[in-house]
């Protein structure tokens, strides 16, 4: 029997002030209403709301960690070029639109 592999996702938040968040999980809905509910990270609690500028798809946990510190060494400068470089469908230009709608598994 195989086990099912859950995709994970690295993700940034543009904020309300203006200002960039970064983060990983396995669901990005559900992680950017908890975010939007003030249960998400402490930073964002009070930079509501937010909304989600940036994601990738990434095979495992340790992948998105990895990814995940990759974009916080990024300057904003290069993050916010990463955002406005991105493909129409919200994910990295390389992407295939198909495994990068937010609506699926």
């Amino acid at each position: 029997m195989e086990a099912s592999i859950r995709p994970c996702y690295c993700y940034v938040l543009m904020c309300a002030d203006g200002t960039l968040y970064t983060g990983w999980t396995y669901d990005l809905e559900a992680r950017l209403a908890a975010h939007n509910a003030g249960r998400g990270a402490r930073y964002t609690r009070s930079r509501r709301p937010v909304r989600l500028a940036y994601w990738e798809t990434q095979a495992s946990p340790s992948a998105a960690l990895r990814r995940e510190a990759e974009l916080r060494r990024l300057s904003r400068a290069q993050k916010l070029s990463l955002i406005s470089g991105q493909s129409a469908n919200g994910g990295p230009p390389s992407a295939n639109p198909d495994n990068m709608r937010l609506d699926q598994p």
